[in-house]
């Protein structure tokens, strides 16, 4: 664990190339991320699930949302480069998207059950794929070229680093 509450779990280090081993593992974390979610908020009252993880930070509530938010548009991501030719992909502010009434308001178990059904489909695409597969890329107008492998290992790491911050607040907490 990080000292650094906006790292709970340390920076992302990005792989550009990931063994069978490391593949088959980040695959099973993404598969994980939906039980680990549900876990991490289990029950939080109301008045727990708005309380910021950290100073300045967002909600438990907003940090919920935010993961199938951001899971939706990877999934979306790993389409598109397994069916077109280096596909352009958009950004899209996180921040304003997390201050949405969605995101503030509705209940937490709209987006975990969102969660679990889009872990399902991308969990079913990502255990199919052959070691070529991961070597197809998006083009990310902020970030440049990124394959798959290298977006595998950053959702990986993106569902633990959100639990974390859950998990972290409920330890400081005690809840």
């Amino acid at each position: 664990m990080s000292a650094d509450p906006r790292y709970p779990i340390g920076k992302f280090e990005r792989k550009n190339s990931l063994t069978a081993d490391e593949r088959r593992s980040a695959i099973d974390a993404v598969a994980a991320t939906p039980a680990r979610l549900r876990d991490a908020v289990k029950g939080l009252s109301e008045t727990q699930l708005d309380t910021s993880y950290r100073e300045g930070g967002w909600t438990v509530r907003q940090v919920v949302h935010h993961l199938p938010d951001s899971h939706m548009n990877a999934f979306i991501r790993f389409k598109l480069a397994l069916t077109e030719d280096t596909p352009e992909v958009k950004p899209y502010d996180e921040a304003k998207w997390a201050e949405l009434i969605d995101s503030r308001e509705t209940p937490t178990e709209t987006s975990l059950t969102l969660l679990d059904s889009v872990h399902d489909r991308w969990v079913r695409i990502l255990r199919s794929l052959h070691d070529e597969d991961f070597r197809k890329s998006v083009r990310h107008s902020e970030h440049g070229l990124i394959n798959l492998d290298a977006l595998l290992g950053l959702y990986a790491w993106h569902g633990r680093h959100h639990v974390g911050h859950i998990t972290s607040l409920r330890e400081g907490k005690k809840w």
